[in-house]
């Protein structure tokens, strides 16, 4: 991994992302997979199982800072949490960092301390003396209590011995037993030791057991982070690097010496470390615990970290905090968003992932002090903050930068503030001539691939799936779908475009407007490449912009007949029904190439539908492709199964219109074997029927072309059972209305 390689991620959408660290090699693929579905990473089911009394599942965002470099390797660092700037702090001060080589980082180990008291004690000393001969013993008696830990390398190592004075005059006398966790946070290792410890211990003493428990204050097990960086790496616009550097080393000695500063100072470090605990899974309030006991450990409390010149004139960092973590658990195995975590960290045991904790720290300390003895702390963080309160309001992508730019302007950064904005931004760009166009997606209950031989379809619409916003400019075109990650530019004589740019290039040669500069931003509550129509409601909902923003009057039969056009563009030979569906808005018994024999459907209701995204491109045009080959080889085969996909669309529609669901959804399995019969489905949209099915769903089967894609399953009473289903297993639900989908 290197800095040039994953330079820019904040400019890009979150599926380029994605993409772009799996093909880097910082995502396995699975990991990829389950961030492109959007799902929660940890189902409520688990979550059920986990804690008492769940409700639901609360979710944080979780980002990366790349380029980390600790003890000469680089890390993607994995962060959860809420708030804006963290994330951005540490990428920034991460490649800052790396022109002095990065971080150097050291753990002392793995050990966590157990603490077993002895109370009514008249003699401690004694007492004391006869347990310190009882050592062998008695870390003999603790490594039987938890023989699968000394196994893996691990167990007690020794014992050390206290005694206090209490507020009541009497004496306690306190067992501290260390104990090597290995790779595992190990809290319940050390509490199962100290109970199983505690009688012995008692009847050694003399007195009597009192609380018997780990200690949160892991000094055993330290982390030190150190860095140097170079005074000229310091300076900026309208600061001198001599500046900057003694106004860190200045801010130190303020937080050393007043606890007011210190626990700011130190929950900048905080920042850093809890969000990559949470990411991977780590008690992070037994983290923070530890990390202000050992800040409190001397005459008040101080500055975690440190802040120097250096005999060259450089600034030199160094931090040290308890920092016991783990890699393994039962906890980490249950949530697969821990899991999902560690694989981005890269780390292969816990003393690693401690180094690299103690470095974010580190890192984030750096890029909080720098920002406030110079720019201050406001300037980066209410950039970010205003963009987080803009999304919170719903500000559309049409007018999100400017709604931002207007509230750092005016220094009111709340959502009604953005509301008001957005709201004025749109009415002034509505009266500069911006049109907007929406169209249709498409959900096929029967009759896929059949289609493309002029057989029967049964489809439903998916209302207002795709909106598109355009607006004249100077010259050019420039495209934004940001829900696919889909950004290009291109001038008016550009040459033959491909994907989205060439269907749109396509439009405007159509309709005659080639050398027209435009903005054209798509918003979509379909993902693409799930089988749902996306690239037809895509042309479906620019042709319709660009008629109402040049008045251009097209009638639905030519702007299906365009979108047609682009269909066989994007996926060579489509059937139709993609487009037919974009345009008309209509649940449709649909036949290729004959409008006479394609009839709208009038139904009384929507039907008790789930439609799910397995999150797997669905590449139409690839597997259209593949049937045509073996339908050329197997013809009579093939045309058999066609014939009888017809039939039952023809069939299904009169179920349809009749509400008798449970034929239409007998329907709708028999067709998915036909399906599965000539190498569409996958082994992916089989589980997902499978899950369906098992929760209620009486239909289900794959929709659209497969090969990935998404699945419909038909489920009257039994919704709500499919859906979460369906959602606990991180598949990702659309809504048929017009509703934000789940």
């Amino acid at each position: 991994m290197t800095d040039t390689a994953l330079s820019g991620l904040y400019r890009l959408s979150v599926r380029d992302r994605i993409e772009a660290l799996a093909n880097a090699g910082c995502l396995r693929p699975e990991d990829a997979g389950v961030l492109l579905r959007g799902a929660p990473l940890l189902p409520v089911a688990t979550a059920d199982r986990m804690i008492e009394n769940v409700i639901g599942v609360f979710g944080l965002p979780f980002g990366v800072a790349p380029n980390l470099r600790v003890n000469g390797k680089d890390y993607l660092v994995p962060m959860v949490v809420e708030e804006p700037s963290i994330v951005a702090a540490v990428a920034g001060a991460a490649k800052l960092l790396r022109r002095g080589g990065g971080i150097a980082a050291t753990s002392t180990g793995n050990v966590l301390t157990g603490q077993i008291q002895v109370i009514d004690i008249d003699d401690p000393d004694r007492a004391v003396q006869t347990l310190y001969a009882a050592r062998d013993e008695l870390l003999q008696l603790a490594n039987s209590l938890q023989p699968g830990m000394q196994a893996r390398g691990g167990g007690a190592r020794e014992l050390e011995y206290f005694k206090f004075r209490l507020p009541n005059g009497h004496w306690t006398v306190v067992v501290h037993v260390l104990i090597d966790t290995c790779d595992a946070m190990g809290a319940n290792t050390v509490n199962t030791i100290c109970e199983g410890l505690a009688p012995r211990v008692e009847a050694l003493s003399g007195g009597k057991s009192g609380i018997s428990i780990l200690s949160n204050l892991a000094d055993k097990a330290l982390v030190r982070a150190q860095v140097t960086v170079p005074l000229a790496a310091l300076g900026g616009r309208d600061y001198t690097p001599e500046a900057i550097r003694d106004g860190i080393v200045q801010a130190t000695a303020f937080a050393n010496a007043d606890p007011y500063r210190a626990a700011t100072h130190n929950k900048g470090i905080m920042n850093g470390i809890d969000a990559v605990a949470i990411a991977t899974g780590n008690d992070w309030r037994a983290i923070e615990a530890g990390a202000h006991a050992f800040a409190a450990r001397r005459d008040h409390y101080r500055a975690l970290s440190n802040w120097v010149v250096d005999a060259d004139g450089n600034l030199a960092g160094e931090l040290v905090l308890p920092l016991k973590v783990g890699i393994v658990g039962g906890s980490l195995l249950a949530n697969p968003g821990a899991r999902t975590g560690l694989a981005i960290s890269g780390v292969e045991t816990a003393a690693e992932l401690a180094c690299l904790m103690g470095a974010t720290g580190l890192a984030q300390n750096f890029a909080a002090l720098r920002a406030l003895v110079s720019t201050g702390i406001q300037a980066g963080h209410m950039k970010l903050h205003a963009r987080s309160v803009a999304a919170s309001a719903a500000v559309p992508d049409a007018v999100f930068d400017q709604v931002v730019a207007a509230m750092i302007d005016t220094g009111d950064i709340k959502q009604d503030q953005a509301r008001a904005l957005s709201a004025k931004i749109s009415r002034v760009q509505h009266a500069e001539g911006r049109a907007k166009g929406t169209a249709c997606g498409k959900v096929i209950l029967l009759g896929e691939h059949a289609a493309v031989y002029d057989r029967h379809v049964l489809a439903l619409p998916v209302a207002s799936a795709v909106t598109a916003g355009v607006q004249k400019t100077a010259a050019g075109v420039v495209l934004r779908a940001p829900d696919w990650g889909i950004a290009h530019s291109w001038q008016a004589d550009a040459a033959s475009l491909s994907g989205a740019a060439g269907i749109v290039q396509l439009i405007m040669r159509e309709l005659g407007v080639s050398a027209l500069g435009l903005e054209i931003i798509v918003r979509s509550r379909i993902p693409v490449a799930m089988g749902l129509g996306a690239s037809a409601a895509f042309a479906v909902a620019i042709i319709r912009a660009l008629d109402e923003l040049l008045g251009l009057g097209q009638s639905d039969v030519a702007i299906n007949r365009l979108a047609f056009r682009c269909e066989s563009v994007a996926h060579g030979t489509p059937s139709g029904i993609d487009n037919n569906v974009a345009t008309f808005g209509e649940a449709v018994l649909f036949v290729k190439g004959k409008r006479s024999g394609t009839r709208p459907l009038e139904i009384t209701e929507m039907p008790p539908l789930i439609v799910a995204a397995s999150g797997t491109p669905g590449m139409t045009k690839e597997m259209v492709s593949g049937v045509r080959r073996r339908y050329e080889r197997h013809k009579d085969l093939y045309n058999t199964i066609f014939d009888e996909i017809d039939e039952m669309a023809v069939a299904g529609a009169v179920a349809l219109q009749h509400g008798d669901y449970e034929k239409l959804g007998a329907m709708m399995n028999i067709c998915q074997g036909f399906l599965n019969a000539i190498e569409v489905s996958t082994p992916e949209l089989e589980q997902m029927i499978a899950i369906a099915r098992s929760a209620g769903a009486c239909g289900a089967k794959l929709t659209g072309a497969g090969g990935g894609g998404s699945i419909v399953a038909l489920c009257p009473g039994k919704v709500d059972d499919v859906g979460a289903a369906l959602s606990q297993a991180g598949y990702r639900i659309i809504s048929l209305s017009g509703d934000q989908q789940q």
